[in-house]
Parts: C-alpha cells; structure tokens; sequence
C-alpha cells in the first residue's frame, strides 16, 4: 500500500492539490476516482498527465479532492480495526447458533411416568451405537482393528423382551444395516425390523417387504463399487459395504486426518464422475461416505411403517405416546421431525390430532395427501403392491409384484400425541433434530429397563 498519496491528500486541504498515481500501486483501488492514474513506464502519458494536472479547472480540482479527501479521513486504521473485529465477532457467533445446540438430557422420569399413563406407546429405535455394545467395552484401543459388526449389547435383551411382550407397546428398530443384521440380532423378538434405512421392513414372524420408493434406479452402483475400491486399498484399515439400496466406505479404525483426505478426494472423484447425472445421495457420517438411492431415509419410510403397524395390529386406538432414539446421520434425522407438531400441514402424512367423532372405521375417504417424493403414507398407498423378499442380497430390482390391500382406509387419526407425550432422543451426538440426549448405548440400555420395568407393572396391573 502506498501511503505517501494518502499522506498527500490529507495534507493537500486547503490547496487542493491534484493526485497523479501510478495504477500498478494498491492505492489506486482506493484513491483512483479522484486521482488521475498513469502507468510509470509511459513517459509521455505521465508528462501529459503532470501537464493535465497543472493545467485542471479549480472546480474540477476540488472535485478530486473532496472525493479522495472524504475517502482518506473515513476509512481510518481505527475504522478498518473495529469492523474487522465486529464482523470476525459475527463469524463466530453465527458459526455458532448454525451448529451448535445444547440439548437437554432426556428427562427419563417424566418420559416414563407418561409411558405408564398411555395406552398405546410407539418406540422407534436405531440399531448401531443406540443398542450395541460400547467399543471401549471391547477392551481395544481406537487404532486397532476390531469386529466390523457391531454385537448387540449385553443388557439389553432382557428389557427389550418385556417391551416387545407388551400388547400395548409396538417396537421399531430402524437402521442402515443389512436384513441379514438385524435378522440375526433381533430375529427372538416380537418386534419390527426396518432394514436399510427403512427400505426393507417385517415383523419378525413375517416376511420381508418394502416401503419406498418403487423400482429403483441402481445402475450406478458398479461405478461407485469401483471407487470405493480404489480408495479402500490406498487407506489402511479401511472398508465399504455393499448394501441393496447403498454402498458406505468407512474409514473408522483408519488414521482420522488421512481418512478424512482421502474422503475429501473420494467426494471429487464421485461428483465428477460416477454420480455426476445419476439419481442418488451422498450423505457424510462422522467417518464414512455413504452413497445410497435418492429418496431413501428413515423420515420417508416412517409412515409407511406406521401404516403397516396400525394394519397389522388392527387398531381401533391412536397411538398416544411415541419414543425415538437413535445415533442418526443429519440425513436420517427427519425420522425425529416426523411426529414433530410444528410441521406444516401440506407436508404431514398422518394427523395428529384427535377427532371428536371418533374411532370407527368407515367408508368416507379422505383427500389424498401431498406427500415428499418417495412417501407414501397409510392414507396416501391405497392401492399401492408390495410383496415379501427372499433373505438373498440384491444390487437392483423392481420392488413390485404379489397384490395385497394395504392398511385399511382409517377414519379416526392414527396419532394422539400432546406436546409431552413425544420424546425424540439423540445419542452421543450433541448437534440434532432431537429434542432431547442421552450419551452413549448404556443410558439407552438403563432408560429401557425402566421403561420395561413399568410396562411389567402395567401388565400385572391389569391382569
């Protein structure tokens, strides 16, 4: 920066001297309107300009001056000082209210006295780091390589038992995992499984079936596979995936900063290639790149699921207490807005509140529902073919064929929730949707048992 023509035109007030400067100086993008500016290495064009300024009308000298002279005793260093600190004050501020939430911990006695009170209670649960064995239970350090299956954690079998015995309690485990996953760990239960996202779902004494969306486009998987290999052999201890609905890289028990230069590479090598025109999602976890078929998350599957709960169940009541907890990718996490109240009504697949003409059911149908592309919620899916699914892994497939009525056209509202009947719960992460945080898969594990404590209680009650 040339300060000597800042110097000039401060001092030059009462002469109103004429500024000639070169425009190769910094100065000139800020003093250039009111100087006349010259390239130094022109000899004739600086004489001419020397000239022109000797020569210059008084009024059109004291225009250039006030101009730059306004310029100069405005944008001081002090002036300069304080906005760049107020605006690095904003950045950060606003950095902050954009990412940072404090969540409350989940009030468990309050969420378990309203459990006893309800009648008919809804628990929507995820499946890894919500119901699975802590790592540091594995006796491991984080560098070292341990099983790439998560085990289901060692409390929690009893718990889950006794929730899923209780006729008045529907249970949900909703994960990214393969069917085969959950079959195994779930598969003595009387429970829902909801497989990849919530694209494959069943009641552990059915078959498979699907919720969303209908013959998928997977043609895209070959090229992708052959990206993830790439990267999986030049970043040590490493691994992907190969899902029916997705693929996932995860680079956990690599090196952190390494892993995440190569995720950074491999997002560049997707979106200009293999991904550029084709429909899908690449969704980011903490340590792993996960490219799946657009439309497919756990929110866009819920209705679906919940249809196929209140048909199955045959119910005559709303569902009037729902729990979710679960350690979800931001993606997923629209399964947490979902039952949310403040949702706008043009967007809501199921109503929420309760009708004063009660439960019966009846041949009035109601209007068709405007639902988010890939939804099709117990109201909107009349009519809609599903079929059960071998446990054979899939790369594509039409998910359509063998006919069967889906959930009955229901009159009465599915869902009753007051404002303090619906806890939605994040574990261990502290940025969420939810409204409410539990830190790690024991507090999961301990809540549970106090939920199933109470459903015993409830059951001998009544009996």
């Amino acid at each position: 920066m040339n300060l000597v023509s800042y110097e000039f035109v401060a001092c030059q007030a009462s002469k109103k001297g004429v500024l000639i400067l070169s425009e190769f100086a910094g100065a000139a993008q800020s003093l250039g309107a009111g100087a006349i500016l010259v390239n130094p290495w022109n000899i004739k064009e600086v004489a001419t300009a020397i000239g022109y300024a000797l020569n210059m009308p008084a009024v059109e000298r004291e225009k250039r001056h006030h101009h730059n002279f306004m310029h100069v005793t405005t944008h001081t260093s002090q002036e300069w000082a304080a906005t760049f600190v107020s605006e690095l004050n904003d950045t950060v501020v606003e950095a902050q209210l954009r990412t940072k939430q404090v969540l409350p911990l989940l009030p468990t006695r309050a969420a378990v006295d309203r459990f006893i009170k309800s009648s008919n209670r809804l628990l929507i649960l995820g499946y890894n780091t919500t119901l699975t064995e802590p790592v540091d239970a594995l006796g491991r350090r984080d560098g070292q390589i341990k099983d790439l299956e998560p085990r289901l954690h060692p409390d929690l079998r009893e718990p889950l038992k006794k929730l899923c015995d209780d006729h008045r309690t529907s249970v949900v485990v909703i994960s990214g995992s393969k069917r085969a996953v959950l079959d195994n760990n779930f598969g003595g239960y009387n429970i829902w499984l909801a497989a990849e996202n919530g694209m494959f779902l069943r009641f552990t004494t059915k078959e498979w079936m699907t919720t969303m969306p209908e013959n998928l486009v997977m043609d895209w998987v070959d090229s992708v596979k052959h990206v993830f290999e790439y990267f999986k052999e030049r970043t040590p201890r490493s691994h992907f995936e190969l899902h029916e609905t997705s693929l996932v890289w995860s680079y956990k028990y690599a090196d952190v900063e390494f892993g995440r230069l190569q995720a950074r590479d491999m997002l560049q090598h997707l979106w200009t290639g293999p991904i550029s025109n084709a429909s899908v999602d690449v969704v980011q976890g903490n340590r792993s790149v996960e490219v799946r078929a657009v439309g497919v998350t756990k929110g866009a599957a819920i209705d679906r699921i919940l249809g196929e709960i209140v048909h199955n169940k045959s119910m005559t009541t709303p569902i009037d207490y729902v729990l979710c907890i679960g350690h979800f990718l931001g993606k997923d996490e629209d399964v947490y807005n979902f039952f949310e109240p403040e949702l706008p009504s043009d967007v809501i697949g199921i109503t929420r509140t309760k009708q004063t003409d009660g439960m019966k059911l009846s041949g009035e149908r109601r209007p068709a529902l405007k639902l988010p592309a890939g939804r099709s919620g117990p109201k909107s899916s009349q009519g809609k073919t599903q079929r059960p699914l071998p446990n054979s892994d899939k790369k594509t497939t039409n998910h359509c064929s063998g006919r069967r009525p889906s959930p009955e056209n229901i009159s009465w509202n599915v869902l009753d929730l007051k404002g303090d009947n619906y806890f939605s719960c994040a574990v261990g992460r502290s940025c969420s949707n939810a409204r409410y945080l539990l830190g790690s898969s024991d507090d999961v594990v301990t809540f549970l048992k106090k939920l199933s404590h109470a459903s015993l209680q409830g059951i001998l009650s009544s009996s």
